[in-house]
């Protein structure tokens, strides 16, 4: 190719003015020869630039990670209607999709990230949003940290909450109105195994925000979520987690998160809003059988002077739900896993109220969910699940049947 290309390159300098201006065959010769070798600079040149590109398109494809998860849900709405209340329509909704990107930079310093599309696009309560991006250092089996945006260590569904990793088409009630999945916040949190079979997390990040509280009968804190985009951060909040995984299958455990939620907003004069968080969970997977309990309460401080602040009148001082399930994987063939499930929950977004707040009759349900999830592959999953909710007056609830697709790559 080369011989080729300097072959061409005599025949243009015969052409060229140099070669015609040149009074005598040595100049001729001397005039081409120097153009042979300038020519062979740029090839070699060039050779070198492209070598040393493709060893770093190389590297970075080494180093980089890219994946994913998706879900698309189907409700349909089937319970009786309350005299003046009207019912909820059916609907099909591309609930998520989410990118993952992580690069490791070296044998111990890595990045990780995803970015989350809500409800297809940004209208009608859809979002694009910064679901983690934090570097993870990590240093030994012991001791490792996390610093950025990632997602709180609470219950089960917070940190691993991809379609393929839970029974049923929704997410559980209570890990969505009393622990707040998804919740995410910037910060640093230190993590590691102290012993075998103990795992801790701990730390320091933002925290939620007492103005968010309007719709706490329905949405628990959930509504008090923020974006980490210019929030006010005057408070912070205090993170530990603590799990025992050292018989086969068992994994025990429990969690905290409490600061203050107030952030100096002038509305509260002063108040505090302190939030505390916690729960205790407990998940047996032995074999076809995968049993999991969790309990969750939260309590809330000046709830009185938040409802004055804001104009609210249904912020709890104290919340709480429970769950448990149960799942049997009753076939099993190469990579198709069939397993039907149950779930019995009960929560009350409003378990203690102070005396400028109203009972909402949204706030205390109870509900079993009958179905099951199918894998055709480990990494996609097709779900169907039937939901019945009621209140604990025996008021008859709404009743719901849900299909749903998720897939993670």
């Amino acid at each position: 190719m080369q011989k080729r290309i300097i072959g061409l390159a005599v025949l243009a300098s015969l052409m060229s003015g140099n070669a015609v201006a040149a009074t005598s065959i040595e100049d001729k010769i001397e005039i081409l020869q120097q153009e042979i070798e300038a020519l062979k600079d740029q090839i070699a040149k060039s050779d070198t630039g492209n070598k040393s590109k493709g060893i770093q398109i190389q590297s970075i494809a080494e180093k980089t990670t890219v994946g994913g998860y998706g879900e698309v849900h189907y409700n349909n709405f089937m319970g009786d209607v309350p005299a003046g209340s009207t019912r909820e329509k059916d609907q099909i909704d591309v609930h998520r999709f989410v990118l993952y990107v992580g690069h490791r930079f070296n044998d111990w310093i890595s990045l990780k990230s995803e970015l989350e599309l809500e409800h297809s696009n940004t209208e009608n309560g859809g979002a694009v949003e910064l679901e983690q991006a934090y570097l993870d250092f990590n240093f030994s089996q012991r001791v490792n940290a996390k610093a950025g945006v990632f997602l709180m260590p609470v219950g089960f569904l917070n940190e691993t909450h991809e379609p393929t990793t839970f029974y049923g088409v929704e997410r559980n009630n209570i890990e969505t109105r009393i622990l707040p999945t998804t919740w995410w916040e910037a910060g640093l949190s230190v993590y590691g195994e102290i012993a075998p079979g103990w795992k801790y997390q701990t730390g320091l990040t933002s925290n939620l925000s007492a103005e968010n509280y309007a719709k706490f009968a329905t949405k628990g804190v959930r509504e008090a979520r923020r974006n980490v985009s210019e929030a006010p951060a005057e408070n912070i909040a205090f993170h530990a987690r603590l799990d025992y995984s050292g018989l086969p299958g068992l994994t025990v455990g429990g969690s905290v998160v409490t600061g203050n939620t107030g952030q100096d907003n002038a509305d509260l004069n002063g108040a505090d809003a302190r939030l505390t968080l916690w729960d205790l969970h407990a998940r047996y997977n032995v074999d076809k059988l995968d049993l999991r309990a969790l309990y969750a309460q939260g309590h809330l401080g000046d709830a009185a002077k938040i409802n004055d602040a804001f104009g609210y009148n249904q912020v709890a001082s104290r919340f709480y739900g429970w769950y448990a399930e149960a799942a049997y994987h009753v076939w099993k063939n190469g990579d198709h896993d069939l397993a039907p499930f149950v779930r019995y929950e009960k929560w009350d977004t409003q378990a203690s109220l102070p005396s400028n707040s109203v009972r909402s009759a949204e706030s205390n349900n109870d509900a079993w969910s009958v179905g099951a999830n199918y894998w055709p592959h480990p990494q996609v999953v097709l779900k169907a699940d039937y939901q019945k909710f009621d209140k604990p007056d025996g008021e008859k609830g709404d009743k719901r049947l849900n299909l749903g697709l998720g897939y993670m790559f």
